[in-house]
Protein backbone atom coordinates (compact mmCIF):
# COMPACT_ATOMS: atom_id res chain seq x y z
CA UNK A 1 0.00 0.00 0.00
CA UNK A 2 2.51 2.56 -1.20
CA UNK A 3 1.34 6.13 -1.77
CA UNK A 4 3.33 8.76 -3.62
CA UNK A 5 3.01 12.49 -3.05
CA UNK A 6 4.59 14.69 -5.73
CA UNK A 7 4.99 18.28 -4.60
CA UNK A 8 5.88 18.97 -0.97
CA UNK A 9 4.46 22.44 -0.50
CA UNK A 10 1.82 23.14 2.13
CA UNK A 11 -0.88 21.05 0.42
CA UNK A 12 1.29 18.06 -0.45
CA UNK A 13 2.96 17.82 2.93
CA UNK A 14 -0.30 18.35 4.84
CA UNK A 15 -1.90 15.63 2.73
CA UNK A 16 0.90 13.27 3.74
CA UNK A 17 0.42 14.25 7.38
CA UNK A 18 -3.34 13.61 7.12
CA UNK A 19 -2.64 10.17 5.63
CA UNK A 20 -0.44 9.35 8.63
CA UNK A 21 -2.95 10.66 11.17
CA UNK A 22 -5.72 8.62 9.47
CA UNK A 23 -3.59 5.49 9.15
CA UNK A 24 -4.07 5.30 5.38
CA UNK A 25 -1.53 3.14 3.55
CA UNK A 26 1.71 1.58 4.74
CA UNK A 27 4.38 3.63 2.97
CA UNK A 28 4.36 7.26 1.85
CA UNK A 29 7.03 8.58 -0.50
CA UNK A 30 7.47 12.34 -0.87
CA UNK A 31 8.95 13.63 -4.13
CA UNK A 32 9.83 17.24 -4.82
CA UNK A 33 12.12 19.13 -7.16
CA UNK A 34 13.62 20.53 -3.95
CA UNK A 35 14.97 17.31 -2.40
CA UNK A 36 15.93 19.09 0.83
CA UNK A 37 12.31 20.21 1.29
CA UNK A 38 11.08 16.65 0.69
CA UNK A 39 13.59 15.27 3.21
CA UNK A 40 12.62 17.85 5.82
CA UNK A 41 8.87 17.28 5.42
CA UNK A 42 9.30 13.49 5.47
CA UNK A 43 11.36 13.62 8.65
CA UNK A 44 8.95 15.98 10.37
CA UNK A 45 5.94 13.83 9.50
CA UNK A 46 7.77 10.62 10.41
CA UNK A 47 8.30 11.97 13.91
CA UNK A 48 4.50 12.03 14.32
CA UNK A 49 4.18 8.31 13.52
CA UNK A 50 4.56 7.14 17.17
CA UNK A 51 1.50 9.23 18.02
CA UNK A 52 -0.57 7.93 15.11
CA UNK A 53 -0.23 4.78 13.01
CA UNK A 54 2.76 2.59 12.03
CA UNK A 55 3.52 3.94 8.56
CA UNK A 56 6.82 4.51 6.79
CA UNK A 57 7.35 8.07 5.55
CA UNK A 58 10.38 8.95 3.46
CA UNK A 59 11.62 11.24 0.73
CA UNK A 60 12.54 9.81 -2.64
CA UNK A 61 12.88 10.29 -6.37
CA UNK A 62 10.43 9.28 -9.09
CA UNK A 63 12.05 5.82 -9.20
CA UNK A 64 10.92 5.31 -5.60
CA UNK A 65 7.29 5.50 -6.74
CA UNK A 66 7.57 2.05 -8.32
CA UNK A 67 4.55 -0.10 -7.39
CA UNK A 68 2.70 2.85 -5.81
CA UNK A 69 -1.04 2.26 -5.99
CA UNK A 70 -1.92 5.95 -5.74
CA UNK A 71 0.14 9.04 -6.56
CA UNK A 72 -1.11 12.39 -5.32
CA UNK A 73 0.02 15.24 -7.58
CA UNK A 74 0.26 18.49 -5.65
CA UNK A 75 3.11 20.07 -7.62
CA UNK A 76 2.90 23.27 -9.60
CA UNK A 77 4.07 26.87 -9.76
CA UNK A 78 2.66 29.78 -7.78
CA UNK A 79 0.99 32.72 -9.46
CA UNK A 80 3.26 35.73 -9.89
CA UNK A 81 1.96 39.19 -8.94
CA UNK A 82 -0.12 40.53 -11.82
CA UNK A 83 0.22 37.32 -13.83
CA UNK A 84 -2.85 36.46 -15.96
CA UNK A 85 -4.60 33.21 -15.01
CA UNK A 86 -4.12 31.71 -18.46
CA UNK A 87 -0.38 32.39 -18.35
CA UNK A 88 -0.22 30.61 -14.99
CA UNK A 89 -2.14 27.69 -16.49
CA UNK A 90 0.34 27.44 -19.34
CA UNK A 91 3.31 27.42 -16.95
CA UNK A 92 1.62 24.69 -14.91
CA UNK A 93 0.96 22.75 -18.10
CA UNK A 94 4.71 22.74 -18.65
CA UNK A 95 5.21 21.42 -15.09
CA UNK A 96 2.64 18.64 -15.56
CA UNK A 97 4.19 17.75 -18.92
CA UNK A 98 7.22 16.72 -16.88
CA UNK A 99 5.53 15.31 -13.75
CA UNK A 100 2.94 12.99 -15.28
CA UNK A 101 5.31 11.03 -17.58
CA UNK A 102 7.89 10.83 -14.80
CA UNK A 103 5.32 9.24 -12.49
CA UNK A 104 3.89 6.83 -15.04
CA UNK A 105 7.26 5.57 -16.22
CA UNK A 106 7.86 4.29 -12.68
CA UNK A 107 4.30 3.53 -11.54
CA UNK A 108 2.36 2.67 -14.72
CA UNK A 109 -0.54 1.11 -12.81
CA UNK A 110 -1.05 3.91 -10.28
CA UNK A 111 -4.20 5.96 -9.93
CA UNK A 112 -3.33 9.65 -10.25
CA UNK A 113 -5.09 12.03 -7.85
CA UNK A 114 -4.58 15.68 -8.82
CA UNK A 115 -4.82 18.36 -6.14
CA UNK A 116 -3.00 21.29 -7.77
CA UNK A 117 -5.25 24.30 -8.45
CA UNK A 118 -7.10 25.17 -10.58
CA UNK A 119 -7.82 21.49 -10.04
CA UNK A 120 -10.35 20.92 -12.85
CA UNK A 121 -8.03 22.28 -15.54
CA UNK A 122 -4.96 20.62 -14.03
CA UNK A 123 -6.77 17.28 -13.96
CA UNK A 124 -7.72 17.76 -17.61
CA UNK A 125 -4.03 18.34 -18.38
CA UNK A 126 -2.91 15.31 -16.40
CA UNK A 127 -5.38 13.03 -18.18
CA UNK A 128 -4.18 14.38 -21.54
CA UNK A 129 -0.54 13.59 -20.76
CA UNK A 130 -1.41 10.23 -19.16
CA UNK A 131 -3.25 9.13 -22.31
CA UNK A 132 0.13 8.91 -24.06
CA UNK A 133 0.90 6.04 -21.66
CA UNK A 134 -2.38 4.27 -22.33
CA UNK A 135 -3.89 5.38 -19.03
CA UNK A 136 -7.69 5.84 -19.25
CA UNK A 137 -9.20 9.08 -17.89
CA UNK A 138 -10.99 7.03 -15.22
CA UNK A 139 -7.60 6.53 -13.53
CA UNK A 140 -6.77 10.24 -13.52
CA UNK A 141 -9.06 12.44 -11.49
CA UNK A 142 -8.93 15.43 -9.18
CA UNK A 143 -10.10 16.32 -5.70
CA UNK A 144 -12.77 18.45 -7.38
CA UNK A 145 -15.40 19.78 -4.99
CA UNK A 146 -14.83 17.14 -2.32
CA UNK A 147 -13.80 19.87 0.11
CA UNK A 148 -16.57 22.25 -1.01
CA UNK A 149 -19.11 19.48 -0.44
CA UNK A 150 -17.70 18.94 3.06
CA UNK A 151 -17.97 22.67 3.76
CA UNK A 152 -21.60 22.69 2.59
CA UNK A 153 -22.47 19.72 4.81
CA UNK A 154 -20.60 21.19 7.77
CA UNK A 155 -22.46 24.51 7.56
CA UNK A 156 -25.84 22.83 7.15
CA UNK A 157 -25.02 20.57 10.10
CA UNK A 158 -24.05 23.56 12.23
CA UNK A 159 -27.26 25.37 11.33
CA UNK A 160 -29.52 22.42 12.15
CA UNK A 161 -27.34 21.12 15.01
CA UNK A 162 -26.87 17.77 13.24
CA UNK A 163 -23.67 15.76 12.79
CA UNK A 164 -22.47 16.72 9.26
CA UNK A 165 -21.84 13.04 8.50
CA UNK A 166 -25.63 12.66 8.48
CA UNK A 167 -26.18 15.55 6.09
CA UNK A 168 -26.31 14.64 2.39
CA UNK A 169 -25.62 17.54 0.06
CA UNK A 170 -23.38 18.16 -2.93
CA UNK A 171 -21.41 20.95 -4.56
CA UNK A 172 -20.80 20.36 -8.27
CA UNK A 173 -19.13 22.00 -11.27
CA UNK A 174 -15.91 23.97 -11.03
CA UNK A 175 -13.90 24.01 -7.83
CA UNK A 176 -14.09 27.77 -7.85
CA UNK A 177 -16.35 30.78 -8.23
CA UNK A 178 -18.83 29.15 -10.63
CA UNK A 179 -19.48 26.06 -8.49
CA UNK A 180 -23.10 25.06 -7.83
CA UNK A 181 -24.56 24.21 -4.43
CA UNK A 182 -27.32 21.67 -5.04
CA UNK A 183 -29.91 22.82 -2.54
CA UNK A 184 -32.75 20.92 -4.21
CA UNK A 185 -31.21 17.53 -3.40
CA UNK A 186 -29.89 18.31 0.11
CA UNK A 187 -31.32 15.95 2.70
CA UNK A 188 -31.13 15.01 6.38
CA UNK A 189 -32.52 11.70 7.64
CA UNK A 190 -34.06 11.11 4.23
CA UNK A 191 -36.00 14.37 4.40
CA UNK A 192 -35.58 17.40 2.17
CA UNK A 193 -34.42 20.54 3.96
CA UNK A 194 -37.96 21.98 3.89
CA UNK A 195 -39.32 18.77 5.41
CA UNK A 196 -36.59 18.75 8.06
CA UNK A 197 -37.35 22.37 8.90
CA UNK A 198 -40.96 21.39 9.51
CA UNK A 199 -39.91 18.52 11.79
CA UNK A 200 -37.28 20.40 13.78
CA UNK A 201 -38.77 23.87 13.71
CA UNK A 202 -35.42 25.42 12.75
CA UNK A 203 -36.06 28.02 10.02
CA UNK A 204 -33.86 28.18 6.94
CA UNK A 205 -34.46 31.62 5.49
CA UNK A 206 -33.39 32.89 2.10
CA UNK A 207 -30.86 35.09 3.87
CA UNK A 208 -29.40 32.08 5.70
CA UNK A 209 -29.16 30.10 2.46
CA UNK A 210 -27.28 32.98 0.86
CA UNK A 211 -24.95 33.20 3.84
CA UNK A 212 -24.15 29.49 3.61
CA UNK A 213 -23.67 29.76 -0.15
CA UNK A 214 -21.25 32.68 0.29
CA UNK A 215 -19.33 30.90 3.05
CA UNK A 216 -18.91 27.76 0.93
CA UNK A 217 -18.10 29.54 -2.32
CA UNK A 218 -15.69 32.07 -0.78
CA UNK A 219 -14.20 29.94 1.99
CA UNK A 220 -10.79 29.73 0.32
CA UNK A 221 -10.62 33.52 -0.13
CA UNK A 222 -11.47 34.07 3.53
CA UNK A 223 -8.88 31.57 4.73
CA UNK A 224 -6.16 32.81 2.39
CA UNK A 225 -6.79 36.39 3.51
CA UNK A 226 -6.26 35.38 7.12
CA UNK A 227 -3.41 32.83 6.91
CA UNK A 228 -2.09 32.84 3.35
CA UNK A 229 -3.16 29.38 2.18
CA UNK A 230 -5.61 26.52 2.70
CA UNK A 231 -4.27 23.07 3.46
CA UNK A 232 -5.89 21.30 6.44
CA UNK A 233 -9.24 20.80 4.74
CA UNK A 234 -7.83 19.65 1.41
CA UNK A 235 -5.26 17.45 3.15
CA UNK A 236 -8.09 15.67 4.97
CA UNK A 237 -10.03 15.35 1.72
CA UNK A 238 -7.00 13.73 0.07
CA UNK A 239 -6.71 11.23 2.94
CA UNK A 240 -10.37 10.30 2.52
CA UNK A 241 -10.08 9.82 -1.25
CA UNK A 242 -6.90 7.75 -0.97
CA UNK A 243 -8.53 5.57 1.69
CA UNK A 244 -11.40 4.88 -0.73
CA UNK A 245 -8.93 3.91 -3.45
CA UNK A 246 -6.73 1.66 -1.32
CA UNK A 247 -9.64 -0.17 0.28
CA UNK A 248 -11.90 -0.35 -2.80
CA UNK A 249 -14.74 1.26 -0.86
CA UNK A 250 -17.10 2.09 -3.76
CA UNK A 251 -17.82 5.53 -2.29
CA UNK A 252 -19.74 8.43 -3.82
CA UNK A 253 -17.40 11.43 -3.97
CA UNK A 254 -17.61 14.76 -5.80
CA UNK A 255 -14.23 14.37 -7.47
CA UNK A 256 -13.59 15.94 -10.86
CA UNK A 257 -13.22 13.76 -13.94
CA UNK A 258 -13.74 14.07 -17.68
CA UNK A 259 -17.50 13.87 -18.14
CA UNK A 260 -19.33 11.78 -20.72
CA UNK A 261 -23.06 11.40 -21.18
CA UNK A 262 -24.16 14.45 -19.16
CA UNK A 263 -25.93 17.27 -21.01
CA UNK A 264 -23.88 20.51 -21.30
CA UNK A 265 -20.83 18.86 -19.68
CA UNK A 266 -19.66 16.48 -22.41
CA UNK A 267 -15.86 16.32 -22.58
CA UNK A 268 -15.35 18.82 -19.75
CA UNK A 269 -13.45 17.90 -16.61
CA UNK A 270 -15.52 19.00 -13.62
CA UNK A 271 -16.99 17.69 -10.38
CA UNK A 272 -20.13 15.61 -10.14
CA UNK A 273 -20.91 12.77 -7.75
CA UNK A 274 -18.85 9.80 -8.91
CA UNK A 275 -18.66 6.18 -7.83
CA UNK A 276 -15.03 5.67 -6.84
CA UNK A 277 -13.39 2.30 -6.12
CA UNK A 278 -9.91 0.83 -6.17
CA UNK A 279 -9.57 1.37 -9.92
CA UNK A 280 -10.54 5.04 -9.89
CA UNK A 281 -13.74 6.62 -11.20
CA UNK A 282 -16.15 3.89 -12.20
CA UNK A 283 -19.35 5.84 -12.91
CA UNK A 284 -20.75 9.36 -12.97
CA UNK A 285 -23.96 9.94 -11.00
CA UNK A 286 -26.02 12.67 -12.71
CA UNK A 287 -28.16 14.56 -10.22
CA UNK A 288 -31.74 15.64 -10.78
CA UNK A 289 -31.32 19.42 -10.72
CA UNK A 290 -33.84 22.23 -10.69
CA UNK A 291 -33.79 24.84 -13.47
CA UNK A 292 -31.53 27.28 -11.60
CA UNK A 293 -29.03 24.54 -10.78
CA UNK A 294 -29.01 23.22 -14.35
CA UNK A 295 -28.24 26.69 -15.66
CA UNK A 296 -25.53 27.13 -13.03
CA UNK A 297 -23.88 23.86 -14.04
CA UNK A 298 -24.06 24.82 -17.71
CA UNK A 299 -22.31 28.14 -16.95
CA UNK A 300 -19.69 26.41 -14.83
CA UNK A 301 -18.97 23.90 -17.60
CA UNK A 302 -18.58 26.74 -20.11
CA UNK A 303 -16.09 28.54 -17.83
CA UNK A 304 -13.98 25.40 -17.69
CA UNK A 305 -14.43 24.57 -21.37
CA UNK A 306 -13.01 27.98 -22.33
CA UNK A 307 -10.04 27.60 -19.96
CA UNK A 308 -9.25 24.14 -21.30
CA UNK A 309 -9.56 25.27 -24.91
CA UNK A 310 -7.06 28.06 -24.27
CA UNK A 311 -4.26 25.64 -23.38
CA UNK A 312 -1.50 24.51 -25.70
CA UNK A 313 -1.10 20.86 -24.72
CA UNK A 314 0.64 19.68 -27.88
Amino acid sequence: MKIGVVGCGAVGSTSAYALVMSGVGREIVLVDVNRARAEAEANDIHHAVPFAHPLTVRAGEYADLAEARVVVIAGGVAQKPGEPRLQLLQRNADVFRQIVPSVLREAPDAVLLVVTNPVDVMTHMAAHFAADFGVPPTRVFGSGTTLDTARFRALLGRHFEVDPQHVHAYVIGEHGDSEVLVWSQAAIAGLSLDQFVAVRGTPLTAEKRQEIDDNVRRAAYQIIAGKGATFYGIGSAVARIVDVLLHDQHAILTVCSRITGVTDCEGVTLALPHLVDGQGVRATIPLVLDATEREGLRRSANVLREAMASLNLS
